[in-house]
């Protein structure tokens, strides 16, 4: 295991508790890396210091730092399948056939077509977002004000 491996980065400490070592990456990657733009974020955010704002929440709040930092952390790595509860898996399917439709065909058209009908789609779901007068009073709210004398 060499310092630059992975599991140099986190082991189970004497209480049974996972350890995590946080440390900067200045890493290269070619310019076709699928994952540059991660890469590069892991490089730039690399330069701050998480532990200023976590020590601070730790002193405000009376939490220990590690339990905020692992907070942190299972909150970032689980966004992906919160955002997935949050859409649907219907949603996810219905916004992800444009895409497939576009690039089965591999074309600018296709594409530009893919976009124009994503953008419809998400325009529709963050309709009542924007407008939440569209949708009548529901039975429970009608129910408030007619007792309320409205």
């Amino acid at each position: 295991m060499t310092s630059d491996s992975p599991e140099a980065d986190a082991w189970i400490g004497e209480d049974g508790e996972d350890v995590v070592r946080l440390r900067r990456w200045q890493g290269t990657w070619p310019q076709d890396d699928p994952h540059a733009n991660f890469k590069s974020d892991v490089v730039g955010y690399g330069l701050l210091d998480p532990l200023h704002t976590v020590r601070g929440m730790s002193r405000n709040l009376d939490i220990p730092v590690g339990a905020i930092a692992r907070y942190v952390l299972a909150r970032w790595a689980t966004g992906g399948s919160g955002g997935l509860l949050e859409i649907g898996p219907v949603m996810i399917h219905r916004l992800w056939e444009p895409v497939a439709r576009a690039e089965s065909a591999g074309t600018d058209e296709a594409r530009l077509a893919a976009y124009d009908q994503l953008r419809q789609m998400l325009s529709w779901l963050k309709l009542p977002l924007e407008n939440p007068e569209i949708y009548p009073p529901q039975a429970e709210e009608k129910g408030a004000q007619a007792a309320a004398g409205d």
